[in-house]
């Protein structure tokens, strides 16, 4: 595989850890790691699944249903929410349940075969978990399988479950189809923004693109633990899809924690860090985690899109006025190795960036 430089999650490294869905199954104490103080003090706000803006993009694209606006309130998500639900998204339902289908397959079978996966120690690639650094460290309640899809030669089918058979084909064929989603949605952001499109699509070429499918298992001492620590997106976009009925995804607006709660068949996608730069802050990438449930597993992948690691991450000319850039110039590739590192993790990744504090 020649062209292994340019994937980024060779670039970061995490440690091997329990696997959580076990210890789930157990009757053994919680490990003190996994305890999380923070979790019951941190104010929460509920917030009606209409109130997470829903975007439709059948109503940006189609000529019969053009709706300006719906442009005007794309604009308006990324901006104030850097969150939105996407629906007529153009993806088959069947494609859709295929996914789904497949992910809570795998995750039934038994860890031996689920190990079979099983990241190589170092690495971030395959089923473990990310962003461990230290034996120290607080853990998440969750497991995970990650992996690189495109450039396609940048897939190491080592890491890629056989079993269910049909997970390699449904995974190929639901990520080339968000992939093109994605497409659509960065030439409606540039105009949206008044940039050239084909400067945002020039950018995005050569994308990257990888998952991360989530198994975050119930836990009886749920209010003591988190399935994702607090963070912001190293990507430029991340699209979500819920693979069941349990909720557990939570962003914060206004110093508030709001639990989201998808529409049926709805794509969860948000603004990373990589597009906050890009558009010199006026996209902006929101901190979100996600919270376990007392009696039900809640599975999820999210598909992130970054520019090659050889882009200069810098806003689009267009978007800089007198008070000039907002943010140091850094390669893809140099943030990369930061944000995996966790020495720039979550929102204090831009935080360090920013020329003026």
């Amino acid at each position: 595989m020649s062209s292994k430089s340019t994937n980024p999650l060779e670039l970061g490294r995490s440690l091997s850890v329990p696997n959580v869905q076990e210890l789930a199954q157990s009757d053994d104490q919680i490990p003190e790691r996994y305890f999380r103080p923070e979790v019951d003090v941190a104010p929460l706000a509920s917030i009606d699944e209409d109130e997470l803006p829903v975007i439709d993009l059948m109503k940006l694209l189609n000529p019969e249903l053009i709706d300006k606006d719906e442009l005007f309130r794309l604009g308006s998500a990324c901006k104030e929410w850097g969150f939105f639900q996407l629906i007529n998204h153009g993806i088959p339902e069947e494609v859709i349940e295929k996914t789904k289908n497949d992910i809570k397959k795998f995750f039934k079978l038994p860890l031996k075969e689920k190990e079979a996966f099983k990241q190589i120690p170092g690495h971030i690639e395959g089923y473990g978990q990310i962003f461990v650094h230290s034996e120290e460290q607080k853990l998440d309640w969750a497991d995970v399988l990650t992996l690189n899809i495109q450039p396609s030669q940048n897939r190491d089918m080592r890491f890629w479950p056989s079993n269910p058979t049909t997970f390699r084909d449904t995974l190929d064929t639901y990520t080339l189809k968000i992939g093109k989603v994605v497409d659509c949605i960065y030439g409606l952001m540039a105009e949206d923004l008044g940039v050239d499109p084909q400067d945002m699509l020039n950018i995005f070429r050569d994308q990257l693109q990888s998952v991360r499918i989530n198994y975050y298992p119930p836990c009886k001492q749920a209010n003591k633990v988190l399935g994702l620590s607090p963070r912001s997106d190293g990507s430029a976009l991340t699209v979500l899809l819920q693979a069941n009925d349990v909720h557990g995804l939570q962003i914060k607006k206004n110093d508030k924690w709001l639990l989201v709660k998808p529409k049926p068949s709805a794509l969860i996608i948000n603004i990373g860090d990589i597009m906050e730069i890009m558009t010199n802050g006026k996209y902006k990438s929101i901190e979100h985690k996600a919270i376990i449930n007392m009696e039900d597993e809640r599975l999820s992948i999210a598909t992130f899109h970054f520019p090659s690691i050889d882009v200069l991450l810098r806003p689009f000319p267009e978007l800089v006025n007198s008070d000039g850039e907002l943010y140091k110039t850094i390669s893809a590739k140099e943030y990369a190795i930061e944000y995996f590192a966790g020495k720039l993790n979550g929102k204090n990744a831009l935080e360090s960036m920013k020329l003026r504090k």
